[in-house]
């Protein structure tokens, strides 16, 4: 359940019936002279927006999941913000033996060939996002720029 309401949170800034019908009214009363000072009228609407306006502007949360195993692509499939709203941090490189599972997996349905060559092209992809990670370090230093490399990017490929 806890999942459902960090979904809506990050999807919307609201998590729909979290506050009870009292306190809502608090939060109204308690939010009428920063409406009125911002310039609207003060009404339900507006008291509610500009409540909501400040939860999305100043609320920051931290999630941490294990990308390892089934559990962080369920949870990504069934609750989409987490990805789609977030900022996802990799604080670790993805292992090779991953990559190629990853390349696999996304390969399976695409008809490659032989079983040699499909063999070549999954070991490939994970062969060559390492030789950008590393082009990247060469790049920043000569260059000043960086550039990053993540699992999502890896999967768009």
């Amino acid at each position: 359940r806890f999942l459902i309401y960090i979904n809506d949170l990050l999807a919307s800034g609201e998590i729909p019936d979290l506050f009870a019908a009292d306190e809502i009214d608090v939060i109204m009363n308690s939010l009428a002279n920063k409406v009125k000072a911002s310039g609207k009228v003060v009404d339900r609407k507006n008291c509610w927006d500009y409540f909501i306006g400040r939860i999305r502007k100043n609320l920051h949360v931290c999630l941490c999941f294990s990308p390892v195993g089934d559990g962080f692509r369920s949870r990504a499939m069934r609750f989409p913000a987490l990805v789609n709203c977030t900022v996802i941090d990799i604080f670790q490189p993805w292992p090779k033996d991953a990559l190629y599972k990853v390349a696999q997996k996304i390969l399976r349905p695409v008809e490659l060939g032989t079983d040699k060559e499909r063999d070549v092209i999954e070991r490939f992809l994970p062969f060559s996002f390492e030789a950008v990670n590393v082009a990247t370090i060469s790049y920043k230093k000569k260059e000043r720029r960086c550039v990053y490399t993540t699992p999502k990017s890896y999967l768009e490929f």
